[in-house]
């Protein structure tokens, strides 16, 4: 939090919420996209902090998909609803698929902002497919699941 940059872009995004909240409030996908996109900046987030303390890669992808859907688990406990990462969507998935390509870009040399700009775009990429296209993971089914699907 030594950084302004922080401050800067939340400045300039509630600028944007502003200047155009009629345009936005009538988009169906406006929250999502918003969704998407703070998604990959906590992910971000979370896979910096992690390597800054030290830790190896795996650790900093378990971290930063920790911190980016923890976020949406408290917005969605917020406003009364079932947490997205409870649903069928990719969404903790988007998340380490953007750890994994901070690491590889990384690993090719790229720097620190370009890696961090990776990891975002594959976080916001990932999930923006998955929903366009209904991609989801599978649904592991209990006993009791199966049981009852039988009857």
């Amino acid at each position: 939090m030594t950084s302004s940059m922080y401050l800067i872009v939340t400045g300039i995004a509630l600028l944007v919420v502003i200047l155009f909240a009629r345009v936005l409030i009538h988009l169906h996908n406006t929250l999502f996209i918003f969704d998407t996109i703070g998604l990959g900046l906590f992910v971000v987030v979370g896979f910096q902090k992690s390597l800054m303390a030290g830790f190896p890669y795996w650790v900093a992808i378990i971290m930063g998909t920790i911190t980016g859907a923890a976020g949406g688990v408290v917005r969605d406990i917020f406003i009364n609803e079932e947490p997205l990462i409870f649903r069928k969507d990719i969404y903790a998935m988007a998340c380490a698929i953007g750890g994994v390509a901070y690491m590889v870009s990384d690993h090719l040399g790229a720097n620190s902002m370009l890696s961090q700009f990776f990891c975002a775009s594959f976080v916001i990429l990932s999930r923006i497919i998955a929903v366009k296209y209904h991609l989801s993971l599978p649904v592991l089914k209990g006993e009791d699941e199966s049981k009852k699907s039988e009857n």
